[in-house]
């Protein structure tokens, strides 16, 4: 310290000047070296606010994925080339800061960018079995839309049922909630009535379930109008995959001795709804005129019996085509 100084040679003034020049000087640089130490304090208090701000980000990130409502995306702009992070969380908002009401503008946030781009995200459906990881990009949003592991919506029609899952699942569900007709085997004859029939428009009749060959099969019998023309189309879905469904086919038929209608196909999966596959016709269609004829009696009662069979298309390895596997 300045106070131990001592300079031989030197009146005591003279002494005392110095020294108090060197405890001035002291004073300053153990200020100087305070304040250096208060900025080391501050920077390294910054850095950590940084890295918790970007582990919040990370989490903030994954939160918005967990809870599907609000979902941020990769998107490109259709009047920009460039890639910037949107959220439909703006929306929310009005496209207004929530601290300040100021509007937010559509740019980009390079931070946010990057800190997304680190990321390698799991399949949405990774709690259903899904194993797939992804960077934060478009190709996550494509797996999605196809992914095997996403789940089925009810088959059942004439509601507007919102109940998801798996097979098992929705098997249950159709059996206890829509108390509809479960039957095991793969051959079936039913009679289907309206006593009338003139005066049904768009209407549906109970869903029939068939378990075969291992799977599950529905079968949708429903009035609706062609046009001006009102018929009857009956038709199946295949509770699977779409990749699965062609293994199958199935025929349906109505009719009896030389009077017989008669239509064979593969059975669409309940990926599509039963209004698409009804829209696009792809079943067995009979005029209405032409099935109060086939039921007999003076046509003012519907009571048509259809007859169908579900048979499994397997490869025949030595001839290179499918053969029909019939169940008994």
């Amino acid at each position: 310290m300045a106070e131990g100084i001592s300079f031989r040679g030197m009146d005591d003034t003279r002494t005392t000047e110095l020294t108090e020049i060197f405890r001035e000087k002291e004073e300053g640089l153990r200020h100087q070296v305070l304040g250096i130490d208060k900025e080391v304090r501050e920077l390294g208090m910054k850095l950590d606010k940084m890295d918790v701000k970007f582990e919040e980000l990370k989490e903030l990130i994954m939160s918005f994925r967990n809870q599907g409502s609000t979902v941020v995306k990769l998107e490109t702009s259709a009047t920009s080339e460039d890639t910037g992070l949107k959220s439909n969380c703006m929306e929310e908002v009005q496209n207004r800061c929530p601290t300040c009401r100021r509007e937010l503008r559509d740019i980009r946030c390079l931070a946010l960018e990057n800190a997304a781009g680190s990321l390698e995200l799991p399949c949405e459906y990774y709690t259903l079995g899904c194993l797939e990881i992804f960077p934060y990009d478009s190709s996550k949003i494509k797996h999605e839309r196809v992914c095997s592991f996403r789940p089925f919506s009810c088959p059942y029609a004439g509601s507007e049922c919102t109940v998801i899952g798996d097979i098992p699942l929705l098997v249950s569900h159709l059996r206890d909630d829509h108390k509809v007709d479960m039957h095991t085997g793969c051959t079936f004859n039913h009679r289907y009535l309206k006593t009338n029939p003139r005066e049904v428009e768009n209407a549906t009749w109970m869903l029939t379930v068939f378990h075969c060959f291992g799977q599950y099969f529905c079968l949708h019998f429903e009035d609706f109008q062609l046009g001006k023309s009102p018929v009857y189309i009956a038709f199946l879905r295949f509770m699977g995959e779409e990749a699965d469904a062609p293994n199958y086919s199935y025929s349906l038929e109505v009719g009896e001795n030389e009077m017989k209608i008669k239509w064979e196909g593969t059975p669409r999966s309940i990926r599509d709804s039963h209004q698409k596959v009804r829209d696009s016709h792809d079943g067995l269609i009979i005029q209405r005129n032409i099935a109060l004829f086939l039921s007999g009696g003076e046509r003012k009662e519907l009571k048509l019996k259809v007859t169908g069979r579900i048979w499994k298309e397997e490869q025949n390895s030595e001839a290179g085509v499918c053969t029909p596997n019939l169940c008994s």
